[in-house]
């Protein structure tokens, strides 16, 4: 029995979808700047497991994830470097999809991006400002009035006083009341980028896209809404009062947050310079480390990034990899059956992650003991350590070929290394036994462990 921590409620409660075996999902999407840096590989890593284990089970999800492709700061980088801001949002979805792909996401069954939804955005708007929802304010923006639902801040558990208290005075002429937000910005003068509308030459505000979205593909209900915690508040708070003022069937079964990404003892945030692009990080480790590092800690709470926890984590992964690298996985319907029970167990408590990691540890540990006294458990035990890794999206890659690109040095390092073995193998090719053995001492040094195979030779760091 499947059971999902709600943030709406602030408990865990038992999944049952709206429609019988069917799941609508709706994670928010990047906001396309600037390269993904490891809070967005957080979060889509999250739910990417979240939907890959849902479909395991049964489920049949339809996964819709937005692309926000017009926002000030995609305007103003595209006039730093003098491009279209349609040629600057398509290289950045670009390297998006690149970095996503190589930490082995799947693809949402929709990736829609704002500019697509212009017209059916303003529908939406024009529905809000006759059902006194919104209005147009003296600058020629239409602002929506929280004044008009009744129970904005209860999906964040804020007090509506308090809020107020905490904002600074706005002119009367701009706002109605201090919390009221931008759904249609008028364009300046200077503006280029616009589209037309009933009330002037503008482009939308962000958080009425993620309605517009949700209405187009899933009408008045939707089973998951996810995104990271960050956007609780004002994005979700305003996204669900927009929803339910739109049509008050809409219904959200369960919303989902994942944690933040906390550097040195601080929220990442480029402002504060302190964060880290995702290609930088697959630079120098596997990306199925990063994967093993976002899942060793529960996706609501907090995950502290440091070098010291990537290895740790390319450790553990290894550990896992070692174990099954000279077995042979073999299918057996009895062997490990209670390792599974628990995993299962794990996954369907709030999708345990880190207890699902601690099983698979648990399994890698028996594989180990059986290699030397009972050939056939460890080979059916490595098969069902590598099925229930498939969970988690983890133990996809040949074993010898993970260990070996184990990236503990620089790519100079390991240029030096494959240089290395290729002169060996020459060396080993004319039959120059001493200078093969030389350079194979050479390597010893340098803590490489060699292994000869027919066609090629592998390579691994001693550990």
């Amino acid at each position: 029995m499947l059971k999902i921590f709600n943030t709406s409620t602030r408990r865990k409660e038992i999944f049952k979808p709206i429609n019988n075996g069917k799941i609508n999902l709706y994670v928010c999407g990047v906001t396309v700047y600037d390269l993904c840096h490891i809070g967005h590989a957080r979060t889509f890593v999250v739910f990417d497991m979240i939907v890959n284990y849902l479909r395991s089970i049964g489920f049949s999800v339809q996964y819709v994830r937005n692309i926000t492709d017009i926002d000030d700061k995609i305007l103003e980088k595209s006039l730093e470097k003098k491009i279209d801001f349609r040629i600057f949002t398509d290289t950045m979805i670009h390297s998006m999809n690149q970095d996503f792909s190589l930490l082995g996401i799947i693809p949402p069954n929709e990736e829609p991006r704002v500019t697509e939804y212009i017209d059916h955005i303003i529908a939406i708007i024009i529905k809000l400002i006759k059902n006194k929802n919104a209005y147009v304010n003296d600058h020629g923006d239409v602002m929506f009035s929280i004044n008009s639902y009744k129970e904005y801040g209860n999906l964040s558990r804020q007090p509506l006083n308090n809020l107020i208290s905490g904002t600074r005075k706005i002119q009367s002429k701009t706002k109605k009341n201090p919390l009221d937000f931008v759904l249609w910005k008028k364009s300046k003068k200077k503006d280029k980028i616009f589209w037309k509308s009933p009330w002037g030459d503008g482009r939308p505000g962000w958080h009425i896209e993620c309605t517009a979205i949700t209405n187009f593909f899933f009408k008045n209900s939707l089973d998951i809404h996810g995104g990271g915690s960050d956007l609780l508040f004002p994005h979700h708070e305003n996204e669900i009062s927009q929803s339910r003022c739109l049509s008050h069937k809409f219904k959200i079964n369960f919303w989902m947050h994942s944690g933040m990404v906390i550097v040195k003892n601080q929220k990442m945030s480029k402002s504060l310079g302190n964060s880290y692009f995702l290609k930088d990080i697959l630079s120098i480790y596997d990306s199925e480390v990063l994967r093993y590092f976002f899942l060793s800690t529960h996706y609501r709470h907090p995950i502290y990034y440091s070098e010291e926890n990537l290895k740790k984590s390319q450790l553990s992964l290894e550990y896992l990899y070692k174990s099954i690298n000279d077995a042979h996985p073999i299918p057996n319907r009895k062997e490990g059956l209670s390792f599974e029970s628990e995993f299962y167990s794990a996954m369907n408590n709030d999708f345990n992650t880190p207890r699902a990691c601690s099983i698979l540890s648990k399994i890698a540990r028996k594989i180990n003991f059986f290699k030397k006294i009972n050939l056939s458990k460890s080979n059916f035990l490595a098969f069902r350590l590598k099925k229930l890794a498939e969970f988690l999206g983890l133990l996809k890659k040949e074993p010898k070929i993970f260990l070996q690109r184990q990236q503990f040095f620089d790519k100079k390092m390991i240029k030096k290394i494959e240089f290395l073995i290729e002169k060996r193998n020459i060396a080993r090719k004319l039959k120059l036994w001493e200078e093969a053995d030389k350079l194979r001492n050479e390597l010893k040094n340098l803590d490489i462990i060699l292994e000869d195979l027919p066609k090629e030779t592998l390579w691994r760091h001693k550990k």
